[in-house]
């Protein structure tokens, strides 16, 4: 194990396993839980979509508030927040308690998720980061590998409330791990002084403000494609007459190819650039898609979702790497609050469309049109975005051609 993953271990990585195993539990329960609420699809693409929301909208002051209220703070007050919300929802009784838990719990990821980000990118030195953040993604995706099976189990046996207050408590043993081991790094405590300046959001762009919004729009929609495929695959299995076990199932299988990936998919984006691994993420998690409606048993939708499950896997920290990779010094939490803004308004928005417009067309066909999001997501990649990996060594390749050259690359 090398330095950089020893330093990170007990502070972000074994609550971030501790989380993501809890969110993987909620993956094949929320949509139905929700849906059985209002027996709508757009009901259920609300409630995931609530979150997002929270999500989105924290994002920006989260951002702001990084230097004054330090990393351990913010990490210790974003678990906190989402272990309460989740435990809440598993007792809810009417729709606006799903769709408010939801919100906060959003607004809880908001604070862990930019915090840790910003605490990665500080903590670890550029030749490093694709290799650190890919370990990173895969620790979550372990989780959600893990959790839907156990999440469907649970439900199976025990109904689906009580899936999501095991995930809330899942988060009250991270908090606790937070609480023992979060120290603020060297260097970034919290600064008491600083003034809550909105111009430094401007100063955090103003470099590199063609690139933010070229990868920011991949981003959008590459996050819209995860999005979507968390709310259509389990309603889509259910559709086919599947059980809550059997779905979990199906979920955990799809998890199981991503997790393996992730060392690959981090030596990909360090060595090759982090498109390489990226572009052809999105594409075959577009093509997986598309190939939903096609499937009619268990066994051809498991098929279809281990290859979603793959492109999935090959993205792992693409879209975190990228963005630190942007980050300015001095800067990274602000501007991390930009790029995780950007992001996460294609996970809010795709919930919302997929459920409204799977109400209308049918989620066959919704499937199959969100399938078109990866190939937006990976054309914008490999045409627009310029290769980070090399920037600050001082060699900038133009977006087409650093793409090329890193096929070129890997074909040697």
């Amino acid at each position: 194990m090398s330095a950089e993953h020893r330093r990170l271990l007990l502070p972000v990585y074994l609550p971030t396993l501790l989380l993501s195993f809890g969110q993987g539990v909620m993956i094949p329960v929320l949509p139905l839980y929700a849906a059985r609420f209002g027996d709508s699809y757009g009901l259920a693409g609300m409630v995931v979509a609530a979150a997002w929301i929270g999500t989105m909208l924290a994002d920006l002051p989260t951002g702001l508030l990084l230097p004054r209220l330090g990393s351990r703070r913010a990490m210790l007050a974003g678990v906190a927040l989402f272990a309460a919300a989740t435990t809440a929802l598993g007792l809810a009784h009417v729709v606006p308690e799903l769709i408010i838990y939801r919100f906060i719990a959003g607004v809880g990821t908001a604070l862990w998720g930019l915090s840790r980000h910003a605490y990665i990118t500080q903590a670890v030195p550029l030749a490093a980061r694709g290799r650190t953040i890919a370990v990173f993604g895969g620790i979550n995706r372990l989780g959600t590998f893990t959790g839907p099976a156990v999440g469907g189990l649970i439900a199976q046996f025990y109904g689906l409330p009580a899936a999501l207050i095991a995930a809330g408590l899942l988060a009250g043993v991270a908090l606790l791990v937070a609480l023992v081991f979060v120290r603020d790094l060297p260097g970034t405590a919290p600064a008491a002084g600083r003034h809550l300046d909105l111009a430094v959001l401007r100063e955090a762009v103003a470099d590199n403000r063609r690139d933010v919004v070229a990868a920011g729009t991949a981003q959008i929609f590459g996050q819209m494609i995860r999005a979507s495929r968390q709310i259509i695959i389990p309603l889509y299995a259910s559709s086919l007459g599947l059980d809550d076990f059997q779905v979990g199932q199906i979920v955990s299988a799809s998890s199981l190819v991503d997790v393996l990936l992730f060392v690959p998919a981090g030596v990909l984006m360090d060595r090759f650039g982090r498109k390489a691994a990226a572009v052809p993420s999105f594409a075959i998690m577009g093509v997986g898609l598309a190939l939903v409606p096609l499937t009619h048993t268990y066994g051809t939708l498991l098929l279809v979702v281990l290859l979603i499950g793959f492109g999935n896997g090959l993205g792992s920290g693409t879209m975190m790497t990228l963005g630190a990779d942007l980050a300015p010094p001095g800067r990274a939490g602000e501007f991390l609050g930009i790029w995780r803004f950007i992001g996460d308004t294609g996970q809010a928005v795709a919930p919302l469309a997929i459920g409204q417009l799977a109400d209308v067309v049918g989620l066959a066909l919704t499937a199959g049109a969100a399938g078109g999001l990866g190939a937006i997501a990976a054309g914008t990649l490999a045409l627009f975005v310029r290769e980070t990996r090399w920037a600050r060594d001082g060699a900038v390749p133009s977006p087409a051609t650093s793409y090329r050259g890193a096929g070129r690359s890997l074909r040697e």
